[in-house]
């Protein structure tokens, strides 16, 4: 019978220590996220991630008759 006794207690530890894991990584996600926290999130659209994605690799136009070309060209389609 002690050995069933035992293997409670070792079975309720192991358990609160997962309880006592799974509420400090709770804690911690709310601390790191606090826009999830206060639901104010902006998600982005996927043109809105793909236009970020383009200025942040494409470098602007300078010159200035190019530029107009590529205005021309968007303008025909």
């Amino acid at each position: 019978m002690g050995g069933q006794g035992q293997g409670f207690i070792i079975f309720f530890i192991v358990l609160g220590f997962f309880v006592v894991l799974g509420v400090v990584a709770l804690i911690i996600y709310k601390v790191l996220h606090p826009k999830l926290k206060d639901g104010e999130e902006h998600v982005n659209t996927e043109q809105e991630n793909a236009k970020e994605n383009l200025d942040r690799i494409l470098e602007p136009v300078e010159d200035e008759e190019l530029a107009k070309k590529i205005e021309e060209y968007k303008e025909d389609e």
